[in-house]
């Protein structure tokens, strides 16, 4: 079984009175694409700060590469490759000026030609013009530039917060093939999200956090075969709503003219029995897709469930 890149063992933090997280466990292991899911203000970024050493936690303590992240948080950060949600740069600097600087920072972990060699790869391949100064930038472009100044020197990590919003969609399927590139080479990725389709379809293995506590952890293949299942049902209207009104384990109900559909988190028998006694003209019973996964989590109270 691989290795532990990052563990987090009851991380707390609070700021105040004002919840960030709350003991937090985590594990991503070496060679993980690794989904960190959760709405704004779920506690992601409050994760990856402690993580990476930039805010300290309350309590609880946590270990990236084996080291301590607060004995040893000089030395991880030669390792990674961090892409905060916002990314901010110097005021007046160009853009290739701000890939020269970052590449700097971390010439211990690799030569700065080595990394500006990379940079222009990747500059050209997500399409950045590297003499617009850090003023000029749209929100896509500024991502861009955190993009390359994330992964120039091909670190073990990647830590990435939310790095594909303000990306178009060409963009982003150019950043998964950048990330998947990494991957295969060995680098592991930690990368948080609030779109599920990107986890479903980038990551092997997801959390999902909900007010600070990570309430599910699995591999996204196993999220995906939860025990809840995506209903459809055409026939009377009076009927099914009669049906699903009333039963335990139904969430997000849709309702049209002639059909509903929801998500069904309870006894399948029971659901069949009680269709059995009404007019109904068509059902399928279906897997649901990562987004109505997580909106069976977050709408319920389920526990944390500890597979990873």
């Amino acid at each position: 079984m691989s290795e532990a890149v990052i563990e987090a063992v009851n991380l707390t933090k609070y700021y105040g009175k004002s919840r960030g997280i709350i003991d937090l466990n985590l594990k991503v292991r070496e060679g993980d694409i690794f989904g960190f899911i959760g709405p704004n203000g779920a506690g992601k970024s409050t994760t990856i700060r402690i993580l990476l050493g930039l805010i300290s936690a309350t309590s609880g303590s946590g270990t990236v590469f084996g080291r301590d992240i607060v004995k040893d948080k000089e030395r991880i950060l030669e390792d990674i490759g961090y892409m905060p949600s916002e990314a901010m740069f110097y005021s007046g600097m160009k853009v290739w000026d701000i890939i020269k600087f970052s590449a700097e920072l971390h010439k211990k972990h690799r030569a700065v030609e080595d990394s500006l060699r990379e940079a222009r790869d990747i500059c050209e391949r997500l399409e950045l013009d590297t003499s617009k100064k850090s003023d000029e930038l749209s929100l896509g472009n500024r991502k861009k530039v955190s993009v390359v100044c994330a992964m120039q020197h091909k670190p073990k990590l990647y830590i990435l917060d939310e790095p594909t919003s303000g990306l178009d969609p060409l963009m982003q399927k150019e950043f998964f093939s950048l990330i998947r590139e990494r991957n295969k080479e060995g680098a592991t990725i930690f990368l948080s999200s609030h779109i599920l389709s990107e986890i479903q379809r980038y990551c092997n293995y997801a959390a999902i956090i909900r007010e600070g506590k990570i309430i599910v952890r699995d591999s996204v293949e196993a999220l995906s075969k939860t025990s809840a299942k995506r209903v459809n049902l055409h026939g009377n209207m009076n009927d099914i709503k009669g049906i699903i009104n009333h039963m335990e384990g139904v969430k997000g109900i849709q309702i049209l003219q002639d059909s509903a559909a929801f998500l069904f988190g309870g006894d399948i028998n029971i659901l069949l029995k009680e269709l059995s006694g009404i007019r109904v003209s068509d059902v399928s019973i279906t897997e649901p897709d990562l987004d109505e996964i997580f909106m069976h989590y977050y709408g319920s109270g389920v526990k944390d469930n500890d597979n990873i």
